[in-house]
């Protein structure tokens, strides 16, 4: 009858390698006859299977939960590509053409459309049949994971994008300044909860900072990324270095996922003589003054980490740097990348030996600098990697601001 549907499960144990899970196939033919013959050969062929019958496209748009539709072009309520466009145009599964047309130029037609197989009739036996329907989902199969593999590549590359966007670019008017950036992300990607900036303001005072998001991942490095621009954000607009950490501190509150998330962060304002400057510390390991010898600088003023409801702000600590100088901001995941047989850790001073080590191009790298990278900074971040025997676990960036050195 027309409009009906009529449904038959065949079975078998198959050949090796085969899917354990029947395929689901639609025929849609008006031919009751033809139908029969159809299920016939593909129970023949060996086809472990599902078949649903139609009689017309229209029944067949609701029944296109299939693996397989074996689709005649001759039907009450469509008639040759017609047929097929509706069903490809419905978001059919892949679709074998299996007409009694005999026009070659209609099978490379069908197939030009989007159809998987043109197969005749009179032609078919059940293992040419089957056959074609095991291909047909096979390849689309192939199909779908190669899309699927496409737009991963794709969403890869764009998150890459947008990831490298978000690293700053230090604004540096001062040519005679020496600026070097250096970051690796510890998760996959380019960004972790770690971030950095370098800005200097118009009266010639040069703000640099490294800062670090508590924990790993996705909302870690997105929150890093807000910190950063609050920090640029401020600094552009003149707001005093003393006040900075305080207002970068509710900007974390406001943005942060989770009322336990803290950040430290470390932060040197270099006075306009280039020959003092202010350390502010907030919960942040204490910054190098490079070599040789390398040395940690003093820190007497130590502030809290921000997002810690505890007392305290964040005092300024006046450096005395002298004529020459080269002063190295770091962040905590190259103090804490493992070494040896991983029970210690790299530690305070195995950075200033690798700090040494790198100035006097001595350090052992394993080339694993990447091209976005600062070359100095790339063989120092090398050089604990190597240390550490592979990957570090944790985000680590470096700033490296300098004078006369």
């Amino acid at each position: 009858m027309h409009g009906s549907t009529a449904r038959e499960t065949v079975v078998h144990s198959g050949a090796p390698g085969d899917e354990d899970a029947p395929l689901r196939i639609l025929v849609v033919e008006d031919d009751e006859g033809d139908a029969l013959l159809v299920r016939e050969h593909l129970a023949d062929g060996g086809l472990a299977h599902e078949t649903v019958w139609v009689r017309t496209v229209d029944d067949a748009l609701l029944h296109l939960d299939a693996d397989c539709v074996l689709l005649d072009l001759g039907l009450p309520d469509a008639m040759g590509l017609g047929a097929l466009q509706r069903v490809l145009a419905a978001g059919a599964p892949p679709v074998v053409v299996l007409t009694g047309l005999t026009d070659t130029d209609a099978g490379v037609e069908a197939v030009a459309a989007g159809a998987q197989d043109f197969l005749v009739k009179g032609d078919v036996d059940a293992d040419l049949l089957a056959r074609a329907v095991r291909y047909a989902v096979q390849r689309r199969r192939l199909e779908d994971t190669g899309k699927a593999l496409y737009r991963s590549l794709v969403r890869a590359a764009e998150t890459t994008r947008l990831e490298r966007a978000l690293l700053p670019t230090p604004v540096v008017a001062d040519e005679r300044i020496e600026v070097r950036v250096g970051y690796r992300a510890g998760r996959d990607g380019l960004l972790g909860g770690d971030f950095y900036d370098v800005v200097e303001r118009p009266d010639g005072t040069l703000l640099a900072m490294v800062g670090d998001v508590c924990g790993h991942g996705p909302d870690e490095a997105a929150l890093g990324a807000t910190l950063r621009t609050a920090w640029r954000t401020l600094v552009l607009a003149d707001i005093p270095a003393d006040d900075v950490l305080g207002l970068l501190e509710r900007v974390l509150v406001a943005e942060r996922a989770r009322p336990e998330v803290f950040t430290t962060a470390s932060m040197l304002a270099v006075h306009p003589d280039r020959r003092t400057a202010d350390l502010y510390l907030a919960g942040h390991p204490v910054p190098v003054r490079v070599g040789p010898p390398s040395a940690l600088l003093p820190s007497d003023c130590r502030g809290r980490a921000l997002g810690i409801p505890v007392g305290g702000g964040w005092p300024a600590q006046r450096l005395d740097l002298g004529a020459s100088w080269r002063i190295l901001l770091y962040t905590d995941g190259l103090l804490e990348a493992t070494v040896g047989d991983g029970a210690q850790r790299l530690g305070k001073a195995g950075l200033l030996d690798v700090a040494d080590s790198t100035m006097l191009g001595t350090a052992q790298t394993d080339g694993s600098i990447t091209p976005e990278e600062d070359p100095l900074l790339g063989r120092m971040l090398s050089a604990v990697r190597v240390r550490h025997g592979g990957d570090l676990v944790d985000d680590a960036a470096v700033v490296l601001i300098g004078w006369g050195a």
